[in-house]
């Protein structure tokens, strides 16, 4: 019979623009299951529940709110409720569709002006292969660029690294045809929202307290 201890839940929102690939970093993460030629339909609202090892003995366990996708052109808005369940959010972003990397400034603002806790973990991620092979190119998706020019996903890379770094938000490339690439960043989420333990001070101070009134006695 399995007697591991069960740690804390943590509540998480996976958010971003319609397209750039959340379900199957999901279906990826916790079932291992995607391929280039798995269909993924539009999520409309989904809950995965992760058990994550952190390395510190007990597992802990993420409940994961995958959200329906953004659409792009407008300012975009997550649903009102989306801001007092989540303990962390996980944003992610197309890096061949820049707008959908200013759609998560837009985010990151609501959630900091909604968020009802005093610090909410977020961190970014890039999804290099968030399309299938055979998916039409985004509208906003940039053309190929010829050997003398910058190469427009770094570009994109490079200006994500520039915002998380100003906004002090983790920022992770990923992909979701490759595991291994996704452990990291959810690894390093659940230990920021179930941080060690210390140990209290107060039998020692009561301790030093009680000498003292003896020695004062």
């Amino acid at each position: 019979m399995l007697t591991a201890k069960i740690g804390k839940v943590g509540k998480v929102l996976i958010c971003g623009a319609k397209g750039v690939g959340k379900t199957a970093l999901l279906e990826q993460l916790i079932y291992g299951n995607i391929t280039l030629e798995t269909e993924i339909h539009p999520t409309i609202e989904d809950i995965y529940v992760a058990s994550v090892d952190t390395g510190r003995g007990n597992r802990e366990t993420l409940r994961i709110y995958d959200s329906a996708g953004l659409f792009q052109g407008s300012k975009a808005q997550l649903p009102r409720h989306y801001f007092y369940f989540p303990d962390g959010y996980v944003l992610v972003y197309d890096p061949t569709d820049p707008q959908s990397l200013d759609m998560l400034a837009d985010i990151k603002m609501d959630i900091d002006k909604n968020k009802e806790k005093k610090e909410v973990p977020i961190i970014v991620l890039a999804n290099m292969r968030s399309k299938r092979k055979d998916s039409p190119p985004s509208p906003t998706q940039q053309p190929p660029q010829s050997n003398n020019q910058a190469d427009p996903v770094e570009l994109i890379l490079n200006r994500a690294n520039a915002w998380c770094s100003r906004c002090n938000i983790k920022h992770y490339t990923v992909n979701a045809m490759e595991r291994p690439s996704l452990y990291d960043p959810f690894i390093n989420l659940c230990a920021r929202l179930h941080p060690p333990q210390t140990k209290s001070t107060f039998p020692q101070l009561r301790q030093v307290m009680q000498k003292t009134q003896k020695m004062e006695g």
